[in-house]
């Protein structure tokens, strides 16, 4: 008879075995992911019964093999070593269509042609070409509304968010949360200055970057985030780091807050007054910080509240979602998190669930724990936004000690 122990090491080197064959089958994502992407729509828009003429297969199949080759060039130089700023946009913007084409091809190229067969609508070429035109239809529309929502200044999210040991004096503390503006390849200087006056109208206490400011460094997206410079609040502004940030030179994004006037909260906190009580506003470099190499930085949350009255209510700035987890653990009132975009280009946001607690909104964890996930301020990559519009929010914290009206 087996005895439990060797169970144990029987059932870990199954499960070690299954974690090899996962990492070796994430290898060939990138392989395999562009291929679908555009293979997948090529068939079902020009092979699959519409029996196009053999001029228009043969021209549309040349599109797709070039987009094909194309985008992860274009990625490859405008994202890698080179940092070419058009290649960037050229890759980005193929990622979205090929995005976008995939996903209706896949669902029109079923639910849509199931539909028409069971109606009996016209022959099998009949039914193909209009799953075609459907197709392109779709993208078409969703694509040009995508970018502008991209590319628009965010519509401004508010909400009230009751924490039961804030005190009466901090009442109606009016917080505006910007995250992941990623400026980019794209100039978006002018959109900067018109987000940073929608922040000024909101007359906060406190505004928070929870990271993701741009993609490349300081120095090269200085005149995108300089009207960051011109942001106020009666009280402070506070801002940690992204993901983003340790793929371009992070400790240069912390010098330039600093010099912009915003408090970097790496690993500490400050303490925000008003009408005699208090409230702990802490930050924590993002999780991905420490396996950056760049000395000094890591999410340390012990080291963020080190010296805090552990009686006062705390507000935690940290990119991640996923870091609430660590949050609930130490009975953090309030989580501010970015990094999920709310999912960006639909249907995506069934992947970032696969990595992420929340998507988008106010969710609890733990006994005391609320968190906040912003869908982001700006966009990282293709310049799409479907079903995931952008925000800029206004939390307004409430004390359960707060006056009832008469």
């Amino acid at each position: 008879m087996t005895n439990s122990s060797e169970t144990r090491v029987a059932d870990d080197a199954a499960r070690e075995s299954d974690h090899g064959r996962l990492r070796r089958l994430m290898r060939y994502i990138p392989l395999i992911a562009p291929v679908l992407l555009w293979a997948v729509p090529c068939w079902v828009l020009l092979h699959a019964g519409q029996q196009w003429p053999a001029a228009v297969r043969l021209a549309g199949t040349a599109v797709f093999v070039l987009g094909l080759v194309g985008m992860p060039l274009a990625m490859m130089h405008g994202h890698g070593r080179r940092q070419q700023d058009r290649a960037a946009i050229a890759g980005d913007a193929l990622l979205g269509i090929s995005w976008v084409l995939f996903t209706w091809s896949v669902l029109l190229g079923v639910v849509l042609r199931l539909a028409l067969t069971l109606a009996d609508v016209g022959d099998g070429q009949e039914r193909a070409r209009i799953v075609t035109w459907s197709v392109l239809g779709t993208a078409a529309v969703l694509l040009a509304w995508g970018y502008a929502e991209a590319r628009r200044v965010p519509r401004v999210r508010r909400l009230d968010v009751e924490l039961p040991r804030l005190g009466a004096g901090l009442d109606g503390t009016r917080v505006a949360l910007i995250t992941d503006t990623h400026y980019g390849p794209l100039d978006r200087a002018r959109w900067s200055e018109r987000v940073c006056e929608t922040v000024n109208t909101l007359e906060a206490d406190l505004v928070c970057h929870t990271g993701d400011i741009a993609d490349g460094t300081a120095e090269r997206r200085r005149a995108q985030a300089a009207p960051l410079g011109t942001v106020r609040a009666t009280k402070a502004r506070v801002y940690v780091t992204g993901n983003h940030e340790y793929y371009s030179e992070a400790q240069g994004w912390v010098d330039l807050m600093d010099e912009l006037g915003w408090e970097p909260l790496r690993n500490r906190h400050l303490l925000l007054e008003r009408g005699g009580d208090t409230l702990v506003v802490a930050g924590v470099d993002d999780v991905t910080a420490e396996s950056s190499g760049l000395a000094g930085h890591h999410a340390d949350l012990a080291g963020a509240l080190d010296g805090a009255d552990p009686g006062l209510p705390v507000l935690l700035l940290a990119h991640q979602p996923k870091f609430v987890e660590r949050a609930a653990a130490d009975g953090i009132d309030l989580q501010l998190s970015g990094h999920t975009h709310g999912g960006q280009i639909w249907p995506f946001h069934h992947l970032v669930r696969i990595d992420q607690p929340a998507l988008a909104g106010l969710s609890r964890h733990g006994a005391r724990t609320l968190l906040y996930t912003s869908r982001g301020t700006g966009f990282w990559g293709p310049p799409f936004r479907v079903f995931a519009p952008s925000e800029i929010t206004l939390l307004v914290l409430r004390s359960p000690q707060r006056p009832t009206a008469a």
